[in-house]
């Protein structure tokens, strides 16, 4: 007999475009840092729907301000009849980004509108058109967004010609032999042989790569590209879509490395499982397209601004970056305990900050050539054992953890454990 996980596979792959990629694991139920599907097998999940759920699936205070929200109203569009919700979750945001200068706030729905709208307003405020994106970037699945985006497959590939005058830079990477040094020559290199830097509106930089593979940009870099931004009149676009919300064990990525971005963009934690995306930045930047410039007719959902009030509450009252950095040590320890392990070489480097950490598995340590395949199977391991993992990197062979920073510390030892067994069992699979 078909399983219900069978069927609604067969389901899916006659009725979903194929162009999204999916797990076998469909969800029927999620509380916190667990969730069942339909065979009515249970997991912890350290992907949190993608870095959405920071806060853990339905947590009880987002779920009450979502509830009471909905006696109230779902929607009315904020260009038709504003509410305050909006306005107080900007003051909240202008507050809580870093700089001590006037600050500004649109909400969206997306990351990826996010991201336009900040490219937006740095456009309209310097009146320039080019920017400057980086190596194994992700910034969206828009136009604009895969054109900044610095991966081809999947991301590009087949959607014809990008905007012009984006470039990419890049991305320093001690581990793939690139430093900070290196990248900010090609830097220059590029203002002097491809890009006048008086032509660029912005640079827009994510503080740890998600996509990418949770590769950390050296505070060093961040602080000299806020120089070189300052230097050319160009915007600092902080994409703080994966990094941000208490993630990092900051509020924000950069507020690690002491910058303050004139633009921030934030969505997937935001909200705590509800679509809201911010751009918050320098009052004048954010208020240079005219009225009618910006927004959209879900901008700012009802629920969802709802939701993040809460969320906001939340990593406050239950000290969530804090507890982000807690769990980023013991996963840090774990990992690199077993790293150091006989026959666990293919283990290239442990890395990340909060807790945002992945590992990198590779070939061997001195050539470090991609595994892919050793990545693909431990995912496959983990989610045999009840452990939902994501894998990423530029190369396919970066496994990611995103616990909930809400997460009981007996469930994240638990997936550690299932993690150990995972890579050794994947390992004899694929030696």
């Amino acid at each position: 007999a078909m399983t219900a996980t069978g069927a609604l596979s067969a389901r899916k792959s006659a009725a979903v475009a194929r162009g999204v990629a999916t797990r076998g694991i469909y969800a029927v139920r999620a509380e916190n840092a667990e969730l069942w599907d339909v065979e009515g097998k249970r997991y912890i999940d350290l992907a949190a729907g993608i870095a959405v759920n920071n806060t853990g699936h339905r947590h009880p205070k987002i779920m009450e301000a979502v509830a009471r929200q909905a006696q109230d109203f779902t929607h009315t569009c904020f260009h038709v009849a504003p509410f305050e919700g909006y306005i107080g979750l900007a003051e909240r945001l202008n507050a809580l980004t870093p700089g001590a200068f006037d600050k500004k706030t649109m909400l969206a729905t997306t990351g990826a509108e996010a991201v336009e709208n900040a490219v937006k307003m740095a456009r309209a405020h310097t009146g320039r058109s080019g920017v400057v994106a980086f190596s194994g970037a992700f910034h969206g699945r828009t136009l604009l967004g895969m054109a900044l985006t610095g991966k081809v497959a999947p991301y590009k590939k087949g959607f014809g010609a990008m905007p012009p005058e984006i470039v990419h830079a890049p991305f320093p990477n001690a581990f793939h032999g690139v430093t900070e040094e290196d990248a900010l020559a090609h830097l220059e290199r590029l203002f002097a042989s491809s890009l006048d830097p008086e032509r660029v509106a912005a640079i827009i930089i994510e503080p740890v790569q998600g996509e990418g593979g949770f590769t950390v940009a050296p505070f060093g870099f961040l602080r000299a590209l806020r120089e070189i931004c300052d230097r050319h009149g160009i915007v600092f676009i902080a994409d703080e879509v994966q990094a941000g919300m208490a993630r990092t064990g900051r509020m924000f990525g950069v507020d690690h490395a002491g910058v303050a971005p004139d633009l921030v963009t934030m969505a997937k934690g935001l909200a705590g499982g509800f679509p809201l995306s911010a751009v918050t930045g320098r009052a004048a930047i954010v208020d240079a397209p005219g009225p009618g410039g910006v927004g959209g007719t879900y901008a700012g959902n009802p629920l969802a601004v709802a939701a993040s009030h809460a969320v906001l509450d939340v990593i406050e009252d239950e000290r969530l970056c804090e507890r982000a950095d807690r769990i980023g040590e013991i996963i840090r320890a774990r990992l690199t305990a077993i790293a150091a392990r006989q026959g666990m070489e293919r283990i290239g480097e442990v890395r990340g900050l909060g807790a945002m950490n992945a590992f990198e598995l590779v070939r061997d340590r001195q050539s470090r050539a991609p595994d892919p395949a050793l990545a693909t199977a431990i995912v496959a391991e983990a989610e045999a054992r009840g452990l939902i993992l994501l894998s990423c990197g530029t190369r396919y062979n970066v496994i990611r953890l995103l616990p909930p920073l809400t997460i009981p510390m007996e469930q994240l030892d638990e997936a550690l454990d299932i993690i150990e067994a995972s890579i050794e069992a994947a390992a004899q699979k694929t030696a």
